[in-house]
């Protein structure tokens, strides 16, 4: 293992100094389970009182008002009795985590995670690999969730087969995957959802005639952002994050090794820089095959006239059974080459290695699934009480309420949604809110529906990287510990912080660009309405 030399270590900048305080307070809070238990107990207090108080909130678009349930009355404590099972099997990212995280166990303990990127990175210039990680991490939302489980230890591995700081990496993909989460070069799932929450509350506009969203009618917007914020999140990687791994004395050859464990003599970090055998090169080889004759078939099924993934229109947008099984095609692609290349090379020659393998990457996960249990539980709590809906409401009707007119409108907007993300953290979830009331305020200033929808994107994503109510970030701290055992929320808190202000701030300049010179948000749609 390295050890840091004194200058590294004694010499932090401000910078360091008042992340090390935002990391020493974060980490005095509970352990994640403890954390979430408290935050169960005191959301079941407060929905209780609110019950008691009669609360009610007027969502608007609603038929009938949204009337705050109690934890503790006879139906709340009838529904945490007959729901608990749901709550923990249904959390939506268990269900994402752990079909991937068995292909991704294959993947990986078959060697062919590890030849990958060697083969790919081992030629490249070290100094481009922060921006390579920040662009692909921000464009990586095209896999929805899966992102967040897909990329941080991808990037990990890359940075360390580079002799780069493998933690990083690891944070820095995350951020760039978290943080630019709303945006894309390419339309996704998101975009489509997005358009059908706003077309619906389209049809409440006072007599305005607004055009129609669609899919792309963001995509000019949202090209130049995943862009730029794939640059800054590279920059941030490079100028801020790693250096200061460097000076806090984070060991760079504390590095996983081919069983996903930690490893601290430096072999492994040599490994990653090998160069590869012919069986491994034959191995890959046989995988991007493998990899393309999976692709040939998927487009086979998808792209027939009959296809049973199409929707009932016949198309894939704005929902259809292929975008809602991104889980399945990501696990199978990576079972697909993980299968097909430890075959070549002699890793994998029956079923029984494969479970062993998909048994290892649970073993590592195992800390995760039971904090599942209790993140379910608060999860599940959250919603079903409306606390969600009355907060998102709530904050809404505070911003009309200050009469803020033309971009700074827009700013106060921002500011609210990024504020709700620190408790909804369902995209689509806070935009069927928040859109039902801003987009006909909106569209009375003078401004399009897909400008309102363009806006809530900057909003909707950067600060979702450093709340505790983001459950892929108990995914990140179990990835983190395995370099810091000593690492907790507050030091995820600290490393993702230098991301949100600069995403924040430059999201919304690029806006602001588009506001001032009127430049169209995508194909025939413009800010203003005409």
């Amino acid at each position: 293992m390295n050890t840091p030399s004194p200058e590294n270590t004694l010499q932090p900048t401000r910078m360091d100094r008042l992340l090390s305080g935002v990391e020493r307070v974060g980490n005095k809070l509970p352990e994640p389970f403890m954390l979430f238990l408290l935050l169960f107990l005191v959301t079941g207090i407060v929905s209780t009182a609110m019950e008691w108080g009669g609360v009610i909130v007027e969502v608007p678009g609603s038929s009938e008002p949204t009337v705050i349930k109690g934890l503790f009355t006879a139906e709340g404590l009838t529904w945490l009795t007959t729901s608990l099972g749901e709550n923990y099997i249904g959390f939506p990212p268990l269900m994402t985590v752990m079909p991937i995280l068995l292909a991704i166990g294959i993947a990986q303990h078959s060697g062919m995670l590890s030849a990958a990127v060697r083969k790919l990175f081992g030629s490249s210039p070290a100094r481009l690999l922060p921006y390579v990680v920040g662009f692909v991490g921000v464009v990586a939302s095209v896999m929805a969730d899966s992102a967040f489980v897909v990329i941080p230890p991808l990037a990990a591995l890359v940075f360390k087969a580079a002799g780069r700081h493998p933690v990083a990496g690891l944070l820095g993909g995350f951020a760039a995957a978290g943080a630019g989460y709303s945006t894309n070069i390419f339309p996704t799932s998101l975009d489509a959802l997005f358009a059908g929450i706003t077309n619906s509350v389209m049809e409440s506009l006072p007599g305005i005639e607004a055009t129609p969203v669609n899919p792309v009618s963001n995509w000019w917007f949202n090209i130049v952002s995943s862009i730029v914020l794939g640059f800054v999140a590279g920059f941030i990687i490079d100028k801020v994050i790693e250096p200061r791994m460097v000076r806090q004395g984070v060991p760079v050859d504390e590095v996983f090794d081919e069983s996903g464990q930690a490893g601290g003599d430096g072999t492994d970090a040599e490994h990653m820089r090998a160069k590869l055998t012919p069986a491994e090169n034959k191995g890959l080889l046989v995988a991007v095959v493998s990899a393309a004759l999976l692709t040939a078939v998927v487009l086979v099924a998808t792209l027939v006239p009959t296809s049973p993934w199409r929707n009932e229109e016949g198309g894939f947008l704005p929902a259809s059974p292929l975008l809602q099984s991104i889980v399945f095609l990501v696990f199978a692609y990576f079972v697909v080459v993980g299968v097909a290349y430890g075959w070549v090379v002699g890793t994998l020659r029956s079923t029984k290695d494969m479970v062993r393998m998909m048994s290892d990457a649970l073993k590592e996960m195992l800390p995760f699934i039971v904090l599942a249990f209790i993140l379910g539980q608060f999860i599940a709590l959250f919603n079903w009480s409306g606390i969600g809906s009355w907060i998102a409401v709530t904050g809404a009707g505070a911003l009309q309420g200050l009469g803020l007119t033309g971009f700074p409108a827009l700013v106060g907007f921002i500011l609210l949604a990024s504020f709700l993300n620190l408790f909804i953290i369902s995209g689509s979830g806070m935009w069927t809110i928040m859109a039902a009331v801003f987009v006909p305020m909106f569209a009375i200033l003078g401004y399009e529906p897909a400008a309102t929808q363009a806006a809530f994107r900057v909003g909707d994503s950067a600060t979702q990287v450093i709340t505790p109510m983001n459950p892929y970030m108990v995914v990140l701290l179990g990835l983190l510990r395995k370099y810091e055992p000593e690492a907790g929320l507050g030091s995820l808190i600290a490393r993702m912080l230098p991301f949100v202000i600069p995403f924040w701030i430059v999201w919304t300049v690029i806006l602001a660009v588009f506001y001032f010179l009127d430049l169209p948000l995508g194909p025939g749609t413009d800010f203003f309405l005409g």
